[in-house]
């Protein structure tokens, strides 16, 4: 066989194998919008709870939060100083 031949043959190889690809994945494109369809028309609808509403109750403050807005106005005016 001739250098060209195989150059031919070659070709036609790419060809057809990125043909197939090429079907092969719009196949898979449109069964995959099928089953996202299916499975969309066919599952029941999540039910939708209904939360009561909150009721904002402030925590009595304890001495650890006291420590805590202590130690970080410090550290803000440690930061702003410098």
């Amino acid at each position: 066989m001739s250098g060209s031949g195989l150059l031919l043959e070659g070709f036609y190889l790419m060809v057809f194998g990125m043909g197939f690809v090429y079907m092969f994945l719009i196949i898979l494109v449109y069964a995959v919008k099928l089953m996202s369809y299916l499975v969309i028309r066919f599952t029941p609808e999540p039910a939708v709870e209904t939360k009561p509403a909150v009721t904002s109750e402030i925590a009595p403050q304890s001495a650890e939060n006291e420590h805590i807005k202590v130690v970080l106005a410090a550290a803000i005016h440690h930061h702003r100083r410098g």
